[in-house]
């Protein structure tokens, strides 16, 4: 059996401490949020508070995950604890869930009879809205991790919901259009819901060890027959620990039944550094065979 682990070493520290600084940013906002909904009446603003409160708890997750993530393996976890970033995908997707079913029951009854909402205050609001995410994004803009690019599009929103906030706070101190706030809400309800399910349909593809959604199986398999050596593939196997870190193992059938060990191994060698550059393949796992035979194994 040969074993390839290639790990990504990202600026560790850097990368954690935007994460924490971010989340310590967000939560102090989103606490201020509620409040600010609640003493403006505005649902548009409690809404964001919902969608802040989510962003905080990604942002914690992400900054324990980041940390705990490049654990090394353990006898329990012999895979190490990539997955854990998963487990906070998962939590998050279902608090936002919730968050937005809420905010859509509350926001019809809104729609129907308009309440009024305190405009100034909610332009004020989300005048701060927009320097604090602003911060928070110049903060994570620098960083290089994915966790760190996944977190400062998350910012990047809350700060277009906030631009959102602010021109409808402005309309509504002009003429008396209620109405809007319940409206927004709703919009940014149903933006939450639809990046809950685009979220929650990889995070349940990788848990049930489905293909990784970027990399072909057909353009492995063809990529390793390139090679002259190999007659076939089988008990071929490709799933993927958290959306990056990807694991294969298949079986290789050579053509020569008579191939030293030397060259098999070379065979090894060259069929890894290929997946490895072309395919991003951090955990590669190959078994040489030189006769078909699928009498006692599943063959893929």
């Amino acid at each position: 059996m040969g074993h390839n682990h290639t790990h990504h070493h990202h600026h560790q520290n850097s990368s954690t401490e935007n994460i924490k600084v971010a989340f310590f940013l967000n939560l102090f906002f989103t606490i201020i949020e509620f409040f600010g909904g609640i003493y403006t009446n505005s649902l548009a603003i409690t809404s964001d508070a919902i969608h802040d409160l989510g962003d905080s708890l990604s942002l914690g997750m992400a900054w324990y995950f980041q940390k705990i993530s490049n654990k090394k393996a353990t006898k329990t976890f012999s895979y190490g604890f990539k997955r854990f970033s998963l487990l906070g995908a998962i939590i998050n997707s279902i608090i936002l869930l919730i968050g937005s079913i809420m905010i859509i029951l509350n926001a019809i009854p809104r729609i129907i009879n308009p309440e009024e909402s305190d405009a100034k205050g909610m332009m004020w609001f989300a005048i701060l809205g927009i320097i604090v995410n602003g911060a928070a994004v110049l903060k994570l803009q620098k960083g290089t991790s994915i966790n760190e690019r996944v977190v400062s599009l998350h910012m990047i929103e809350d700060v277009l919901g906030w631009v959102a906030v602010l021109i409808a706070s402005i309309v509504m101190q002009f003429w008396n259009v209620p109405i809007l706030d319940p409206i927004l809400s709703l919009v940014i309800a149903l933006y939450i819901l639809i990046n809950v399910f685009k979220n929650g349909k990889e995070s349940i593809r990788i848990v049930l060890q489905g293909t990784p959604m970027a990399i072909s199986v057909d353009e492995i398999k063809t990529k390793i027959l390139e090679n002259k050596e190999i007659k076939n593939v089988h008990d071929f196997h490709l799933w993927t620990m958290d959306g990056e870190y990807t694991i294969l193992t298949v079986h290789l059938v050579l053509f020569d039944k008579s191939i030293s060990w030397q060259k098999a191994d070379e065979v090894k060698k060259e069929i890894r550094k290929v997946l490895h550059d072309d395919f991003h393949l951090e955990h590669i796992t190959l078994e040489i065979e030189v006769l078909e035979d699928c009498e006692y194994i599943d063959c893929v």
